[in-house]
């Protein structure tokens, strides 16, 4: 089943992108290539899915403690003859991805990454009946090696994205599960699972892990020892996951956007989920 996410590899880094070789047997450019011109890549049946939420300041659930999210209209047509609001947000509202840097002084900032960072091959671990039985269900090695039993390996240099059901509850107060003490109740990657990953070399050199709740960690872990485990790694997050139920479990990458801030310390983020094709 990982096949699929092999081809869109080579599509990706093996030639589709870049266009095939101008030059044939001859030592000429084939004629459809003469003057500049080289066909585009063959992404026929290669599909594209939002895996971010929508950034609206009614819904948009933020950390305890992160600042407020606003957007306020700035420009009007009537008024000034274009549209435009005025965002105000933390680096890590909605769904974003985490640099380093956000836990690890003086560790890689978004500036500092490689594109390479922000584009893996994704894998799905799908804990949703136990997350329901359990607000503070913690991924465990066993259920890691159910997943390869079923699916094959893991790859290496993976994006592991934990699917909660979390992402069901966005914008209202089941999001954050805050019991009565204050306390916030979200399932996540345990950190023995955590360690196994990188100890297995899953993450490899560049890799992430990735939820539909705010963070790897379990959300009564006020130590963040997942996240901190990730990036003294060197390694990124992926946070507010939305349209989990797109991204099959294995065979798809995806692909993390948005601006990359001096100095930052994450993005607030489009993810795409780039999926093979439907066969």
């Amino acid at each position: 089943m990982l096949r699929s996410a092999v081809g869109i590899a080579g599509l990706v880094g093996a030639g589709a992108l870049r266009g095939t070789d101008p030059v044939g047997a001859t030592g000429r450019a084939p004629a459809d290539q003469r003057d500049g011109h080289r066909p585009g890549p063959d992404l026929t049946g290669v599909r594209l899915v939002f895996l971010s939420h929508v950034n609206d300041p009614a819904v948009t659930n933020v950390f305890p403690g992160d600042p407020e999210f606003t957007l306020e209209t700035v420009n009007t047509i009537p008024e000034d003859g274009f549209y435009m609001q005025y965002v105000r947000e933390a680096e890590h509202t909605g769904s974003h991805w985490g640099a380093p840097a956000h836990f690890q002084e003086g560790g890689l900032t978004a500036d500092q990454l490689d594109p390479g960072d922000l584009f893996l091959p994704a894998v799905k671990i799908d804990i949703r009946a136990k997350a329901a039985a359990n607000a503070d269900y913690a991924l465990t090695v066993a259920d890691l090696e159910a997943f390869e039993r079923r699916h094959g390996p893991i790859p290496r240099q993976s994006a592991v994205i934990l699917w909660t059901g979390w992402e069901d509850r966005w914008g209202t107060p089941a999001y954050p599960n805050f019991d009565a003490d204050g306390v916030l109740h979200q399932p996540g990657f345990g950190i023995e699972a955590a360690q196994w990953l990188v100890d297995h070399g899953k993450l490899g050199k560049r890799g992430s892990l990735g939820t539909d709740t705010f963070g790897a960690d379990l959300g009564i872990d006020d130590t963040f020892a997942v996240s901190t485990l990730l990036f003294d790694r060197h390694r990124i997050s992926l946070e507010n996951m939305a349209n989990l139920a797109a991204l099959p479990a294995t065979g798809a990458w995806v692909l993390v956007g948005g601006p990359i801030n001096h100095a930052g310390s994450g993005s607030t983020a489009t993810i795409y989920g780039v999926l093979p094709p439907r066969r």
